[in-house]
């Protein structure tokens, strides 16, 4: 099971009572607790601004914000054929799987070092886990994600492929996961174009802050408690 941090000393605002804008607070750091604290919010952290050097640290929560319904993920028939050439398996690579999120060759990378080492952390404490596509040909890593699980709730923070439709088949292996386990929301952040031809819908922050408050309150899948293959 995961180690519950220390608590954070920082205080975040209630999105519920904050305005329009989709960043409501800024500073604080990245220690465990203070992440924790922040899921449980319904915040995420990212950096402002475009330079790499210096940045202030934000603390979002989108209006509106971008969800994929666990019955909702939408697998055409390409993708289901792809499911059959790749492995989905949890937290066996999770280093490389950010490693290859953070890729600095892909546009709007936003994964800087503190923001690496802090998920590091947090996944050696059991609440940072990874989806993995592997290869069934050459059994490489093809392909993943990874994001946060704190009770029925499973904060996507990235995703990133090497082969085609990798990451879609970690996505379909991530929902099948949730859905076998009782979780309840799967936390795109933004709903994209890419996101929403897979099925990512918007709600208001207030309706995404009352289904967290549900998912809270359910127990972590039993995927994400210990390393196992799932197809």
């Amino acid at each position: 099971m995961p180690i519950e941090p220390p608590l954070s000393p920082w205080v975040f605002p209630d999105p519920a009572e904050a305005g329009p804008e989709d960043v409501v607070a800024v500073g604080a750091d990245l220690a465990p607790g203070t992440l924790l604290a922040a899921y449980r919010a319904g915040l995420f952290p990212m950096h402002l601004g475009e330079d790499s050097t210096e940045r202030a640290l934000g603390w979002w929560s989108p209006e509106p914000r971008g969800i994929l319904p666990l019955d909702g993920l939408r697998v055409s028939r390409s993708l289901r054929k792809a499911c059959a050439r790749f492995e989905v398996r949890v937290d066996t690579a999770f280093e490389e799987v950010i490693e290859g999120c953070a890729d600095s060759r892909r546009p709007l990378g936003w994964i800087t070092a503190d923001i690496r080492a802090a998920y590091l952390r947090l996944h050696r404490l059991g609440w940072a886990h990874s989806v993995e596509a592997w290869s069934r040909r050459d059994k490489t890593l093809a392909g993943g994600l990874y994001g946060v699980a704190v009770g029925g709730l499973f904060a996507g923070e990235s995703m990133f492929h090497r082969a085609t439709d990798a990451s879609k088949v970690a996505l379909v292996g991530l929902v099948e996961l949730l859905r076998d386990g009782g979780a309840e929301l799967l936390d795109v952040q933004w709903q994209t174009p890419h996101l929403a031809r897979l099925g990512a819908v918007e709600v208001s922050r207030a309706e995404y802050l009352r289904r967290l408050a549900r998912a809270l309150r359910r127990p972590m899948p039993p995927a994400f408690t210990r390393e196992r293959s799932v197809t």
